[in-house]
């Protein structure tokens, strides 16, 4: 399986994240890295944010005033990765999940605020490696069927 180096910041206070929850996003970005036949170590920066940065930030680079729950912003170029010289990791990019978002998401959705955390970082990994749900229903059945075939992998389920 191939290494991964999280670089993780808290940059709330509202939200108590779940217990072990930076070993458990480390898990699910080798996972899906490993589910993705990709084989090269790579970084990836995740932030955790509360309603208003996510709001801030959903502005500035979406030009959408609302709160969201996760923002992706993928490295690559035509499909390919900057390698960084120093750790000779391939750069996927940056991961910023709303906490107080999640945290509401898991009580509408039935399921703990450890899953909807993950789901968040898998879903967020699968864009930075190009996949959007956006781009129509195949595209979207293609993204959410690795989602959670990921979640199902490392043993996380809706219950």
């Amino acid at each position: 399986m191939p290494k991964i180096m999280l670089d993780f910041s808290n940059q709330q206070k509202k939200t108590e994240l779940p217990l072990n929850f930076r070993s458990m996003a480390k898990l699910c970005c080798k996972t899906v890295l490993a589910e993705e036949n990709i084989d090269m170590n790579a970084e990836v920066s995740l932030s955790i944010v509360d309603n208003c940065k996510i709001r801030e930030l959903n502005m500035e680079f979406r030009n959408k005033d609302a709160v969201t729950d996760v923002l992706s912003f993928p490295l690559t170029e035509n499909g390919e990765f900057d390698v960084n010289p120093e750790t000779d990791c391939i750069m996927l990019g940056d991961i910023v999940i709303s906490a107080e978002r999640a945290k509401e998401q898991a009580k509408t959705y039935g399921h703990s605020f450890e899953r909807e955390m993950c789901f968040l970082v898998v879903h967020s990994m699968l864009h930075l490696l190009g996949y959007d749900h956006e781009n129509g229903e195949k595209d979207e059945k293609v993204m959410f069927d690795k989602q959670k075939r990921i979640l199902n992998m490392i043993g996380i389920n809706r219950q």
